[in-house]
């Protein structure tokens, strides 16, 4: 059987209302869920920051040991050459010999400087890695009274919320598609998440613009979908409201 005007208008209206009620619901949580998500992405892009940090320390860290290791093997290439140099027959062996000294002399000195390098590279870093560590613990302890906040907030709605999104999704299934479209789309642009609304006070309760008495007659009616001519949301009579009130009760 078709639904007439006035009963796919009372649907969307009951949806309204249904929608209202989850909209309040979650206004409680005000704007927890969010400062939540963005704590948590701080956290996130923190511990990487660390993470690398750490993975820097280690390989100066590598590198110094690389560089101690290799000035202790020129010293001790200077130490055998230093025996050969008794041993040369010429000075064609001693000027070689020498000079291989002198090479193993000048790579101690570029470990050395590059030992100071790490070194000071090391000092820098460990103050940003401590420092780091530091904000990330604070951080944490944010996230961990935000949550809790938010979930002791969701304890107490969740129940009413499942509960109501069921009739919403229950009422959704009374209203043709080309209507609940409409009716989402509106619901989205809206920045109160309101698509029907009333008239009140001869205005559209959703943008406060004037109804001219004649369309306020058409809308009281309910013999025809009317939407605002200044914010196109559905209006519809307050009786409507009235008589929720009355069901309610």
């Amino acid at each position: 059987m078709e639904q007439s005007v006035e009963d796919k208008l009372k649907a969307l209206f009951e949806l309204q209302t249904l929608h209202t009620q989850i909209d309040k619901i979650r206004q409680t949580r005000g704007e927890l869920p969010m400062e939540v998500a963005d704590l948590e992405d701080e956290v996130a892009g923190l511990e990487t920051r660390i993470q690398k940090i750490k993975a820097e320390l280690d390989e100066l860290e590598d590198s110094i040991v690389t560089r101690k290791n290799m000035i202790k093997e020129a010293l001790a290439a200077t130490k055998k050459y230093e025996t050969q140099l008794a041993d040369v027959k010429n000075n064609r062996e001693y000027d070689a010999i020498s000079k291989e000294i002198e090479i193993q002399g000048l790579e101690i000195q570029v470990s050395e400087k590059k030992i100071k390098e790490f070194s000071f590279e090391i000092q820098n870093k460990t103050e940003i890695y401590e420092k780091a560590l530091a904000v990330i613990t604070e951080r944490k302890k944010d996230l961990e009274l935000k949550k809790a906040e938010l979930d002791t907030i969701t304890a107490e709605t969740e129940k009413d919320e499942v509960s109501i999104l069921a009739k919403a999704e229950e009422a959704e299934k009374h209203i043709e598609e080309r209507l609940l479209i409409a009716y989402h789309r509106l619901r989205r642009n809206a920045k109160n998440g309101l698509a029907v609304v009333t008239i009140k006070r001869d205005s559209c309760s959703g943008c406060f613009n004037q109804i001219p008495p004649q369309r306020q007659l058409d809308i009281r009616q309910r013999k025809r979908i009317i939407v605002c001519e200044h914010c196109g949301r559905i209006i519809v009579d307050e009786g409507f409201a009235e008589e929720e009130v009355a069901a309610a009760v």
